[in-house]
């Protein structure tokens, strides 16, 4: 366990505090929404962190690479459920993320199966960038004129980026599934 899988799990630990801080009745309004903003934004740079950790000091793992995209995307759908149950967020779009995420994290498990880790690429962190604004976003529910369309904009982007990403990464994947089949 390396400092770049520790700041991975520590962002994996930062979920039930993340939640908390948003839907439990001790904090409330503004203060529960900025408490929680401020924690998926510590999370959220974790991300960059535990990356440019384990690159730098050569300390990229398998662990690490099955870890990492785990993390982001407990870290992302735990937030849109929680955004889906105070209503500020619509459910098509936690539908189209949280079935891609459950998709490749299957494609990911037949890979695995086969001893292939399959990293994330660049659609796949684009993705992950752009639902985590997308998240940051709505907590703050800034009261701008223009704020509630930004939030609309963010959202078709996500879930935009969310079907590019996965087509990519089975596009350039396919050849384990076409494997896994060939051996049943």
């Amino acid at each position: 366990m390396n400092l770049a899988n520790k700041l991975t799990l520590s962002r994996v630990l930062m979920i039930p505090v993340f939640l908390v801080a948003l839907l439990s009745p001790i904090f409330e309004g503004s203060t529960a929404r900025y408490l929680a903003a401020g924690i998926f934004i510590l999370a959220a740079l974790t991300d960059s962190l535990d990356g440019y950790v384990a690159r730098k000091y050569n300390m990229i793992t398998n662990l690490g690479k099955f870890m990492d995209p785990l993390a982001d995307k407990l870290l992302v759908c735990a937030a849109l459920v929680a955004l889906v149950q105070l209503g500020d967020l619509p459910s098509w779009v936690v539908i189209i993320i949280i079935s891609r995420e459950l998709m490749i994290t299957g494609f990911r498990v037949v890979a695995a199966d086969k001893k292939v880790v399959l990293a994330a690429n660049f659609w796949g962190k684009l993705k992950t960038v752009t639902q985590m604004v997308m998240i940051i976003a709505v907590l703050l529910d800034l009261r701008l004129a223009f704020y509630g369309y930004l939030c609309i904009l963010l959202y078709w982007l996500a879930a935009v980026l969310t079907v590019i990403s996965a087509i990519d990464y089975i596009y350039h994947n396919i050849n384990v599934l076409k494997e896994a089949k060939e051996k049943q």
